[in-house]
């Protein structure tokens, strides 16, 4: 088939792209965007599944009125959220948001009976109290002892579109359930969690084809004829193998969107204590290879700010405010726990500095520049160590999703790391789906054949370091000021963020 539609659905909006190669070119073309979010009830925080795949039938509808009759369909969504299902395939309960508070004491919990250490080894995954592991630990027991099948998002839209159980296998490593040596799922941490293996469903690879669409649908809505395949699920993922990286490169790959994922592409994990205190994931990447990588928060800090400012400014005129100010004036960690859903993001970040005995960032423009300063000083660091752990040097750096638009960030990312940067694709998520539908079908070759393939369609901005001042004096300066703020309380108002979400849920994510 010469069509292929990427659905790649974010926690603030979702997509169907259609994707064809026109003249040796990759050609992309938006069919359908919806508003996602979470809502709140009961004091907890849920995604409206229905109405998301209510939307990738409405894009599949207007794909065949633009005249598409047939092609191949991926899906690709946020990590770690999960649907449980009974025997006949009925949901147990609604889908609850990463974000959501029930999570606060369960890592503690967790390693209470089975040691972090023990966990790494198995898992390689990082510690984050929103995995699925620890969501699960505190979910009704007796509910999890009804459940026939545990599935993450993109599988449960899978098996609405095609009555298939899968657990793709990009998305299912970021549940720190999967044990790198077995290749499954963990027996030690499903016990631990009163599961049994026969609850999740059969791993699959990128590249798997599922099948046709159910008819029932096809017999309801006028929709393409589909063939589905698996793609790389994990929206980070797909991000990747949409880095348009040259073979011989030795790169490192930014994803840039609510969330930073900073990281190099392997071909086996690394769960030494080093890689485990420097808090690095192994997650599984596509074509067998891993993802050794650092969740560092992202663009959610500006989308938090632009709220806090009752969104009068645009994101394109925080980056103009902060442009022509002074560098690193503030020193923020922003891996603190207290910057992942504070009610007021400004007054987080003000009270902060307060705390750690520095100047206060007052106007937007401030604040804006103690983001982005912190940011590129916080990938600079990550890039040091990835140096360090895996013994082998980064020449270049790709930056892909929504910050690669940011100039400032990138030539920032460049200046304070010393490594040249790339920018772009913004569309990698949705490139490096439509890749694996295009390899399944085998109109590409491989990996390198599709980045070629980015490369010669879209081209990049390139930023070169430049000498603005003393790295080393940032560096330690950082290490100083934020050992001062560690382990600093969340929140002014002890608010949960689902709470401010409206009836659409159309509300404050872009990205996990």
């Amino acid at each position: 088939m010469e069509d292929h539609i990427a659905v790649d659905i974010g926690a603030s909006s979702g997509r169907l792209v259609w994707g064809r190669v026109i003249d040796g070119e990759l050609s992309l073309q938006e069919i359908h965007r919806f508003a996602n979010g979470f809502t709140e009830r009961g004091g907890h925080c849920y995604w409206n599944i229905d109405y998301l795949f209510g939307q990738v039938l409405i894009g599949l509808q207007k794909a065949k009125q633009k005249g598409i009759t047939a092609c191949t369909l991926g899906i690709d969504t946020w990590a770690v959220d999960y649907v449980l299902l009974d025997r006949e395939g009925n949901r147990l309960e609604e889908v609850y948001a990463y974000r959501d508070e029930r999570t606060g004491d369960a890592v503690e919990r967790v390693t209470s009976q089975l040691s972090a250490r023990v966990i790494y080894e198995k898992t390689g995954i990082q510690f984050q109290k929103f995995n699925t592991l620890f969501q699960l630990a505190v979910h009704d027991p007796a509910q999890l002892q009804q459940a026939d099948k545990i599935l993450l998002v993109p599988d449960y839209l899978y098996y609405l579109l095609t009555g298939r159980h899968i657990n793709e296998v990009t998305n299912a490593s970021t549940t720190q359930l999967l044990n790198l040596h077995t290749q499954d799922f963990d027996e030690d941490l499903l016990r631990l969690l009163s599961l049994t293996r026969n609850q999740f469903a059969e791993l699959v690879q990128p590249g798997t084809v599922l099948g046709p669409i159910r008819q029932t649908w096809r017999e309801k809505y006028d929709l393409p004829d589909c063939e589905v395949i698996a793609v790389a699920t994990h929206d980070t993922a797909s991000a990747v193998l949409g880095v348009p990286a040259a073979e011989e490169e030795s790169f490192a790959y930014l994803s840039s969107g609510t969330w930073s994922l900073i990281g190099v592409e392997t071909i086996r994990a690394n769960v030494d204590e080093q890689a485990q205190t420097s808090n690095f994931t192994n997650e599984w990447g596509a074509f067998h290879t891993y993802r050794f990588l650092k969740n560092i928060m992202g663009l959610w800090l500006i989308q938090e700010v632009h709220r806090s400012y009752d969104e009068q400014y645009s994101f394109a005129s925080f980056v103009e405010m902060a442009t022509p100010l002074e560098a690193f004036r503030y020193y923020v960690d922003f891996t603190d726990d207290r910057f992942l859903h504070p009610f007021d993001m400004v007054a987080e970040i003000q009270s902060y500095c307060k705390e750690t005995g520095q100047e206060i960032p007052g106007t937007p423009g401030e604040i804006a520049r103690c983001i982005f300063d912190n940011l590129a000083i916080l990938y600079a660091l990550a890039v040091k160590e990835m140096e360090a752990i895996t013994q082998a040097p980064i020449g270049v750096i790709h930056i892909v999703g929504g910050g690669a638009n940011n100039e400032l960030l990138c030539q920032w990312t460049a200046n304070v790391s010393g490594k040249k940067v790339v920018a772009g694709p913004t569309e990698s998520t949705a490139m490096g789906n439509l890749l694996v539908q295009m390899i399944a079908s085998q109109k590409v070759k491989d990996v390198q054949e599709g980045r070629r393939l980015i490369r010669d369609s879209f081209v990049g901005k390139t930023y070169l370091p430049q000498d603005p001042g003393d790295q080393r004096v940032w560096f330690e300066s950082f290490t100083q000021i934020t050992k001062r703020g560690a382990g600093g309380s969340r929140g002014h108002a002890g608010k949960s963020d689902c709470e401010l979400s409206d009836g659409e849920g159309t509300v404050r994510e872009s990205r996990h």
